[in-house]
C-alpha cells in the first residue's frame, strides 16, 4: 500500500492493521485501555514539538496524535459503536453549535465574549445529556495534568460566582499560603501547605489568563537549557561538578542566564 495524504488510506491501513491473521499480531491485542496511555503521551509530544519551536517535529507528532485517533475510531468500529466518520461528525457539529457568531446570528462579538458564550453552550450540552450533573464541577476529567485539573475546576467555580472579586485578593492568598508552608512540621503538612500554595498559583495564572502547564513547560525548559551550558562550563574547566565550587557553579549559572 503506498503513502497518501488522502485520511482514507489512513483509516484502510488501522482497518488492515487489525485485521485477523494477515494483521499485525500487536496491534490486535490493544484495547481502549491500553492505547489509552500512547494517546496522552502522543498529545504531549505536540506540546513538546511546539514548545521548541520544531515545525518539522510538529507535523510528524500530530501525525502520531492522529494514529491514535484512527486506533480508537477503529476499535470502536469493531465493537459496533461508532467509526472514524462519526468522530468527524461529531465534531463538526460541535464546532457548528458552539460558534454560532460564524455560522449563526450572533455576529460581532469580542475574543472574551466568543469564549463566555462556549461555556455557556457546553453548559447547555451538559444539562441536555440523559443525567444531569449534580454539580458544575462534574465532567472535568481526574486524569488531567493536575494543574490543568486546577485551572478548569477554579474555571466552573468562577462561573457561579465563587471567585476573588479583585486579583489582589489572589496574591494574598498566595502570601498566606507560603507563610503556612514555612510553619508546617511534619511531611504531611508540608505536602498539604504546598499544594494549597499551587492551587493558589494556578488560580492567579488563571485571572492572569496565563495557561499554568505552559508556564511551568517554559521554566522548566529554561532550566534544562541553563543547567546544560552549566555542565559545558564545568567540563571546560576540566573539574567535575564535586571538585567546584558552589560560588564557581553559581558564577556559571549567571553567565548562562545572560544567553537564555
Amino acid at each position: 500500500m503506498q503513502p497518501s495524504s488522502d485520511i482514507r488510506s489512513l483509516i484502510e491501513i488501522m482497518a488492515r492493521l487489525r485485521t485477523p491473521e494477515i494483521g499485525c499480531p500487536w496491534d490486535l491485542k490493544q484495547s481502549f485501555a491500553t492505547i489509552a496511555p500512547y494517546t496522552i503521551e502522543e498529545a504531549y509530544e505536540v506540546a513538546d514539538a511546539i514548545a521548541r519551536n520544531d515545525i518539522p517535529g510538529m507535523k510528524d507528532e500530530l501525525g502520531d496524535l492522529l494514529l491514535q485517533v484512527a486506533f480508537h475510531a477503529r476499535m470502536a468500529e469493531e465493537a459496533g459503536h461508532f467509526a472514524f466518520g462519526d468522530v468527524v461528525l461529531a465534531i463538526t457539529e460541535k464546532l457548528v453549535r458552539r460558534h454560532p457568531h460564524v455560522f449563526g446570528s450572533e455576529s460581532g462579538l469580542s475574543s472574551d465574549e466568543v469564549k463566555n458564550r462556549w461555556e455557556e453552550i457546553k453548559a447547555e450540552e451538559r444539562r441536555g445529556k440523559a443525567q444531569a450533573p449534580e454539580s458544575v464541577l462534574d465532567g472535568v476529567p481526574p486524569a488531567l495534568p493536575a494543574l490543568t485539573r486546577a485551572e478548569k475546576i477554579q474555571r466552573r467555580a468562577a462561573r457561579v460566582g465563587f471567585d476573588w472579586p479583585e486579583i489582589d485578593g489572589v496574591l494574598d492568598k498566595i502570601v498566606e499560603e507560603i507563610g503556612e508552608l514555612k510553619t508546617a512540621n511534619t511531611q504531611a503538612e508540608s505536602e498539604e501547605e504546598l499544594g494549597d500554595l499551587l492551587f493558589s498559583l494556578v488560580n492567579y495564572a488563571r485571572r492572569k489568563n496565563i495557561d499554568p502547564e505552559t508556564a511551568l513547560r517554559k521554566a522548566t525548559l529554561k532550566f534544562e537549557q541553563r543547567f546544560r551550558g552549566v555542565e559545558r562550563s564545568v567540563d571546560t574547566s576540566g573539574k567535575t561538578f564535586e571538585k567546584t565550587s558552589l560560588a564557581e557553579l553559581e558564577a556559571f549559572w549567571q553567565a548562562e542566564k545572560t544567553k537564555i
